[in-house]
């Protein structure tokens, strides 16, 4: 069977799916990870269309879903979430979303009523970031779908998922940090097995594990099941955080050339550099945060932190520099406003005054694109 016309089945069986289930309703739920947890029936995710916010932040577009320019239909992803962005050094952004919910065979065993794929990847060049983000490609498989890039065997206490948390290109490799979830608890809480770096020669078509890099929950590889990267002065930044939301956050670093060395890690303190141990890591940030991301902000000068805190309210931190000190937390979505949001991912090419970051609200399992003006 030729692949266009795989690609036309699976079109034909969504479109089908949707007109059988056009009648039914949506409901919200609390912010959660578990994406169990939402109603996964497609047209009832995706479909609430882009909210009119009054604060700081507008949201720009639905970046995922039904009613996304995008059509993540068409290869399959009627719902998913995060969204983390890296700058892929050859002029495309590349985006790692997490579990993502599709027409297919499902996996009762794990409670899913869906396809279900822990992590895939889309490509996108688009600099005008004013009217939405547009993808380029995605990685597909057989059917035409977006693939799964690292697979997930979703055993129950076994490994359930295995979630992307931060992605960089560094040595002209890009990089995935993943966590392996070995079961969700209650909202916003979950235990992991581990977690650990993938890689891709092919701009993130194919990626393979580096079982090397595991770390265990245990001791101080604990703060860095989850984070974020940022690349400065030849080396990787990598910020840590426990497994799930409300924990605070750790610091390491790794020359670029040796990001797979675990052995090559520093550590930091609180007051300087300890290599090789990560028991050592002080925290950086307090006051509980969820998913995190980093990056150095031009206009400002700037070192900036987006994360959720325990409201749900999108925040953002200030620092001079890699180590910190951080500011105090300024909201720039307020959970009130937009309720069940998690994840807070910033664009790489944002410029000048204008801040764009990916967020997911989780009733909705789409990811939206918001913008903010930074201010001075």
């Amino acid at each position: 069977m030729g692949t266009s016309v795989r690609r036309s089945r699976v079109r034909s069986v969504i479109v089908c799916a949707i007109c059988a289930t056009a009648s039914f309703v949506a409901f919200s739920g609390p912010a959660a990870a578990d994406p169990n947890t939402v109603n996964p029936i497609p047209v009832l995710n995706g479909t609430t269309g882009v909210p009119i916010l009054h604060g700081r932040s507008q949201a720009v577009a639905q970046a995922t879903g039904l009613l996304s320019a995008n059509r993540t239909q068409d290869y399959n992803v009627l719902g998913t979430d995060l969204g983390i962005m890296w700058d892929n050094g050859d002029g495309q952004v590349l985006t790692a979303f997490g579990d993502t919910a599709g027409l297919g065979i499902p996996n009762l065993l794990a409670g899913s009523l869906w396809s279900w794929r822990s992590n895939i990847l889309v490509r996108s060049s688009d600099r005008d970031l004013a009217d939405g983000m547009t993808f380029d490609s995605s990685p597909r498989d057989i059917l035409g779908q977006s693939k799964e890039l690292v697979p997930s065997p979703k055993i129950p206490f076994v490994e359930i998922s295995r979630i992307p948390t931060a992605g960089v290109a560094a040595d002209g490799v890009q990089y995935m940090s993943l966590m392996s979830v070995k079961e969700w608890d209650e909202p916003g809480k979950w235990k992991t097995n581990y977690s650990e770096l993938a890689f891709s020669t092919d701009n993130g078509e194919n990626w393979v594990e580096a079982p090397e890099t595991r770390r265990p929950p245990v001791g101080g590889n604990a703060n860095f099941q989850m984070g974020a990267f940022v690349e400065d002065g030849g080396f990787v930044y990598q910020y840590g955080t426990p497994a799930g939301r409300g924990g605070l956050v750790y610091l390491a670093r790794v020359p670029e050339k040796q990001i797979r060395d675990l052995g090559a890690y520093e550590y930091w303190d609180g007051g300087k550099w300890v290599a090789k141990n990560p028991d050592v890591a002080a925290p950086i940030v307090f006051g509980g945060v969820g998913e995190i991301s980093v990056q150095y902000n031009a206009f400002l000068g700037q070192y900036l932190l987006l994360t959720t805190d325990n409201r749900n309210s999108v925040v953002m931190r200030r620092a001079p520099a890699p180590t910190g000190p951080w500011g105090p937390a300024e909201v720039l979505v307020d959970g009130n406003e937009l309720g069940s949001m998690y994840g807070a991912y910033i664009h790489p090419w944002s410029s000048g005054p204008d801040l764009y970051f990916l967020t997911t609200v989780h009733s909705n399992y789409n990811v939206l694109l918001m913008h903010t003006t930074l201010q001075k």
